[in-house]
């Protein structure tokens, strides 16, 4: 069953709260992370984990746990639920404070939410044909700005992009950084396959260093194909043979179409194929045991 652990106790959905003074709430400041559960074992925990206290770090928040603890306490709520395939949503919010901006009048220290319940971002018609994409005006955040490498719960930026997705009829977007280079999808990593090389953008173009990003750069190089991290512009997702999108909660999305331009044969292409079987054969025998 779905359950809900806030700051050591746990609730059903219906009945978790938090405080409307709690600044992740009112400010968005925090940092989050969504975690995979594949049969009762937790996919990468530890990168996971090692992603979010850099976050923290980043944002000077304090993290009410160590590693060991919260790696731990995530276990203990996975197997508390019974559910052997969930999805993890763990938050560390800078807590309560009162309506003005300073952190530093958060005095109760920062809030641990640790959500575990079911998610399902796609349709399965959509792994089996391919997703249609367009490309969004919203541009990706600055790094000098709201720096994309942190997962904070600030997520306006991609929000104001899905906006623009489904207003069009679409259900995902490409987003350009301010240089008009590739980023990434509105919450997940691209990657495109062409000349016999896999590209995904490197994340000085201004991206968060996804999980499932990482997984299928060591999963290609693996299988021997020519691996690489470089910027790309519109024309090169155009002209690929293939192109598809990576994230925990996604895992790997086949995109057939950019912006009313077929790729390659319109079809999920053979390369991501052999990805995705072979992402799908480690999620089920590697992870954290329960």
């Amino acid at each position: 069953m779905a359950l809900v652990y806030i700051n050591g106790e746990f609730f059903p959905p219906e009945e978790a709260k938090i405080s409307v003074f709690d600044h992740g709430f009112l400010y968005g400041d925090g940092v989050f992370e969504g975690i995979r559960v594949y049969n009762g074992r937790v996919f990468k925990l530890d990168e996971h984990l090692q992603r979010l206290y850099r976050g923290a770090k980043a944002i000077m928040l304090k993290v009410p746990q160590t590693p060991e603890q919260l790696k731990q306490t995530v276990l203990g709520c996975v197997s508390r639920s019974g559910l052997r395939d969930p999805y993890i949503r763990l938050v560390i919010s800078r807590g309560k404070g009162d309506l003005g901006l300073d952190p530093n009048k958060c005095s109760d220290g920062a809030g641990l939410i640790i959500i575990v319940d079911k998610i399902a971002l796609y349709p399965r018609s959509i792994y089996e044909e391919g997703l249609r994409m367009i490309t969004v005006m919203t541009r990706r955040n600055l790094h000098t700005a709201t720096n994309p490498a942190i997962k904070s719960l600030n997520y306006l930026n991609n929000i104001i992009a899905r906006l623009e997705v489904s207003q069009a009829g679409y259900m995902e977007g490409l987003m350009l950084n301010q240089e008009g280079y590739a980023a990434e999808a509105t919450g997940d990593n691209i990657f495109i396959y062409r000349d016999g090389r896999l590209i995904t953008p490197p994340v000085n173009v201004g991206i968060l260093q996804g999980i499932t990003r990482d997984v299928v750069i060591d999963l290609a190089r693996q299988m021997g194909l020519e691996t690489r991290e470089e910027r790309f512009t519109l024309y090169d997702i155009y002209t690929a043979d293939e192109c598809f999108l990576t994230g925990t909660a996604a895992e790997i999305v086949p995109v057939v179409e950019l912006d009313g331009r077929q790729i390659g044969d319109g079809r999920p292409g053979e390369k991501t194929r052999q990805l995705t079987a072979r992402f799908h054969e480690i999620t089920q025998s590697e992870g954290m045991a329960l």
